[in-house]
């Protein structure tokens, strides 16, 4: 058995493990299972990649998207690495001479999807090879709480039961206390080691405001981005599409991608994505898992993402290569709105929507902080950070309070005095006294709350209320059209005995913060873009996107140490035995030609 450390240095080319990749590895050597949760870009490919090679037989993973497993077959073939992928996009001729260099012991690794996977014909394939070891990634899909459920993971228990002596790694990068059980017990892995590396993306830079004009918002933050790739997320296809099609009207490089598109399109979207650069992806949910892309420099949403774990998830696309990216989300009571709606018409147990419900309050909650939003974020996934970030807009701008005890007594009375009938608008205009026919034709003109809260606007009215739903005082009653009714939390409050403080809604101001990659001050600009184009020649060549040639870091490290022979150019990180024997004469050709 090669030793571990070999193989991250010959194959990959890094000097050293980050934790706990070495314990996690050691593990699976040892043939014990594991449950790995580890933040995007935290490496956790090389936990399950390096035992492959290093234990007898080929290591089989799970991967639950087939577009992307021929990247990640591509990238081990740049390696040198034997990796093939099974799934429905080769014809029977392909399937044949992938299974015969299986069952003749000629593959490390190979991918495959869920669904291929538990076929009676797999099965008995599998049971005829050597298998190195099972890896299960993006396993949070098993989770009928999860955000990316997917049924096919239900069935992986038949690993355990059919491939007893076999370890098995879970992976992901995204669980709570619940679903990291549910995982445990559905994937029969309750006595497996578990590797928690920590959540927290100090590079991400998560800033939240309310929705004013959408559009303007989002032009205004893009204009920081000008020339970076990015990710935006909306909730339903329509929009993606509109979206897209505005921001190509603005001159941006955008594309839409939904479930309903065509596959072919969806494909050429999502390749175009990962091998260009500034290309901007608007999506709803379908795009993005297991998107290994390092340089996205920023995730934006147009709408509130369900949960905490959907947010974290899809957030964690930017800023794979460690350098400086952008969360970027705005939210109304109106997404709250939405979401419930969509919540109380999907099918499930009522139990089920209860745990739904509390997942978006907690998303809710997470919009309406006045404190670090790193710090709450964290504390969702049970991790503490001992001191405010300062890289979230509450810490770089901290949010005015205001003592608004009076205010929500009166916007607690209009729901009560109306009867829990009416949505925010009319509740508002009974407060400000506003004589619409709508308030006339209910006599709300006569009622003892009118016209007593004219000394707020009606945004700040609005504030009022989505905040008291946001804290649990009031909920949006969906089979009333929206109508807020009162929750026993609220009680106390209009009996005089509570006191709150809200958020202050701010104007919304274009604050221009760049956040591209950070060259080093010393760093020759001309050296670095004439090893882009050398990269991206390269990978054009071969089809594949530039990361998979070579990391930005890589790339840097040569301006850096400007290496003039092969020997030199061995020890840039990044660059494995395969590299250096294929990429290093180009390279060391190009940085002389620029020297010269």
């Amino acid at each position: 058995m090669q030793h571990p450390q070999t193989i991250l240095k010959n194959i990959f080319g890094y000097e050293s493990f980050r934790a706990p990749q070495q314990e996690i590895i050691e593990t699976l050597l040892e043939g014990g299972d594991a449950l790995v949760l580890m933040p995007t870009g935290g490496g956790k490919s090389l936990c399950y990649q390096i035992p492959s090679l290093a234990r007898e037989g080929c290591g089989v993973v799970v991967s639950p998207l087939i577009a992307l497993m021929q990247d990640q077959v591509s990238a081990m073939q740049q390696l040198g690495v034997n990796a093939a992928f099974l799934n429905s996009t080769l014809d029977p001729s392909a399937v044949r001479d992938i299974e015969a260099m299986l069952l003749n012991d000629e593959l490390d690794l190979l991918y495959i999807a869920p669904e291929r996977l538990i076929q009676a014909r797999t099965l008995a394939l599998l049971a005829q090879t050597k298998i190195a070891l099972f890896a299960i990634d993006e396993t949070h899909c098993v989770s009928q709480w999860g955000h990316d459920f997917r049924a096919d993971y239900l069935k992986l228990s038949v690993l355990h039961e059919q491939f007893a002596d076999v370890p098995r790694v879970a992976l992901t990068a995204t669980a709570d206390e619940q679903t990291r059980n549910e995982i445990c017990q559905r994937l029969d892995l309750v006595n497996a080691a578990k590797f928690i590396a920590g959540f927290d993306r100090p590079n991400i830079r998560y800033r939240i405001s309310l929705k004013n004009n959408p559009r303007a918002q989002l032009r205004a933050f893009l204009s920081e981005h000008r020339g970076e790739a990015g990710i935006i997320y909306c909730l339903s296809r329509k929009k993606t599409e509109e979206t897209a099609a505005w921001l190509q009207d603005q001159g941006f490089n955008a594309l839409p991608y939904h479930a309903g598109l065509d596959a072919s399109l969806r494909a050429d979207s999502q390749a175009r994505f990962l091998r260009e650069d500034a290309v901007i992806i608007v999506a709803t949910i379908a795009f993005g898992m297991g998107i290994d892309k390092p340089d996205v420099r920023f995730v934006a949403h147009l709408d509130m993402p369900k949960t905490v774990e959907a947010y974290y998830q899809e957030t964690g696309r930017a800023g794979r290569d460690g350098e400086p990216a952008d969360a970027w989300l705005v939210y109304g009571l109106q997404d709250v709105i939405k979401l419930r709606q969509m919540m109380a018409s999907s099918e499930g147990s009522e139990a089920h929507k209860r745990a739904e419900a509390h997942r978006l309050n907690a998303m809710l909650g997470l919009c309406e902080l006045t404190t670090c939003r790193r710090q709450a974020l964290l504390h969702y996934f049970g991790e503490t950070l001992a001191e405010p970030c300062g890289n979230c807009d509450t810490c770089i701008e901290p949010v005015e309070t205001w003592d608004a005890t009076e205010a929500a007594r009166m916007a607690l009375s209009v729901v009560y005095r109306t009867g829990q009938r009416f949505g925010v608008n009319h509740l508002i205009d009974v407060l400000r006294g506003e004589t619409t026919d709508k308030v006339q034709q209910f006599r709300h003109t006569r009622l003892p709350t009118f016209g007593i809260g004219q000394a707020l606007e009606t945004d700040q009215w609005r504030s009022v209320y989505r905040q008291l739903v946001a804290r649990g005082y009031l909920s949006v009653a969906l089979d009333r059209f929206g109508a807020l009714c009162l929750e026993q939390k609220c009680r106390p409050m209009l009996r005089g005995e509570e006191t709150i403080e809200m958020r202050r809604d701010r104007k919304q101001r274009n604050t221009r913060q760049k956040t591209k990659v950070h060259l080093p001050a010393d760093l020759d600009v001309g050296l670095w873009e004439a090893l882009r184009e050398c990269r991206r020649e390269l990978a054009e060549e071969q089809g594949v996107p530039p990361y998979v040639v070579f990391h930005d870091r890589t790339l840097q490290e040569m301006c850096a140490l400007l290496p003039r022979d092969m020997t030199q150019f061995s020890g840039i990180s990044g660059v494995g035995e395969r590299k250096l024997e294929k990429y290093g004469p180009i390279f060391l050709q190009t940085i002389e030609a620029h020297l010269a």
